[in-house]
């Protein structure tokens, strides 16, 4: 719970980085995600020390293949004075770890078309693109 406060900066810069206002998050909207009962997500962040160079948000989700679970990646973020460092691959070495660790058969995320930088990290992570699902949104 200590971390509420530097996840509410990074979701207002989450929010830039996609063409929105800076807003910070609404911090009790975040400790009821990540500390509910039941959480709603779990935040998995980058640091240097003190400072907090990124984060991965990600739920589980069921089912998968067959009664499998698998592990939705719902954001990868790295600060901008982090970048080009190697934050985002260990991010996402991390969330494969967890993904393991919880018996989940596979990890699911989507990226925007619009982010070259994101296409790029997933296809050095040599990730194909999997375009046997079209995405929607209400």
């Amino acid at each position: 719970m200590a971390d509420i406060e530097v996840l509410s900066v990074l979701l207002g810069e989450i929010e830039e980085y996609y063409g929105g206002e800076p807003v910070p998050g609404d911090p009790d909207q975040i400790r009821a995600a990540l500390f509910g009962n039941p959480p709603a997500a779990t935040v998995l962040l980058a640091r240097d020390g003190a400072d907090v160079l990124g984060l991965a948000s990600y739920s589980r989700l069921w089912p998968a293949a067959g009664a499998d679970t698998s592990l939705y990646l719902k954001e990868l973020y790295v600060r901008t004075a982090a970048r080009r460092r190697g934050v985002a691959r260990t991010l996402m070495d991390a969330v494969r770890e967890e993904a393991q660790a919880l018996g989940c058969s596979r990890v699911e995320w989507t990226a925007d078309t619009d982010n070259p930088p994101a296409l790029a990290l997933y296809e050095a992570l040599g990730v194909p693109q999997h375009r046997g699902k079209v995405f929607y949104r209400v």
